[in-house]
């Protein structure tokens, strides 16, 4: 799949994932390549300027915590912020995918 496309709509799924609970980095990763059968495949140098990014713009906030095995991990969490975001994104993809829709004839995607 063309990087440009999967950019539009990586910071709407970041929240999304982190709508339904607290991850770290790289647990979006590999969640988001199970929910998607591998069509997104983040590089860790791809999805942590995205969360800085969420960070700065109050979105999602971050907290460390240690894991099992002893290493601190650094986990995001979305903020009600993110949430209005995630809505407002998601409002907005609907839109863009029912005209791509459209043009193409109404044919949809599987």
């Amino acid at each position: 799949m063309d990087k440009r496309y999967m950019a539009l709509g990586t910071s709407m799924l970041v929240l999304k994932l982190l709508k339904e609970q607290s991850m770290y980095g790289y647990q979006i990763i590999r969640i988001l390549e199970q929910q998607s059968q591998n069509v997104f495949q983040l590089q860790e140098g791809t999805l942590y300027p995205i969360l800085h990014t969420l960070e700065q713009q109050g979105a999602v906030t971050s907290y460390h915590q240690t894991a099992e095995n002893g290493r601190s991990r650094k986990y995001y969490a979305i903020t009600s912020h993110g949430q209005k975001m995630l809505d407002e994104k998601s409002k907005e993809w609907k839109v863009y995918q029912t005209a791509v829709n459209q043009v193409m004839g109404g044919v949809l995607f599987e």
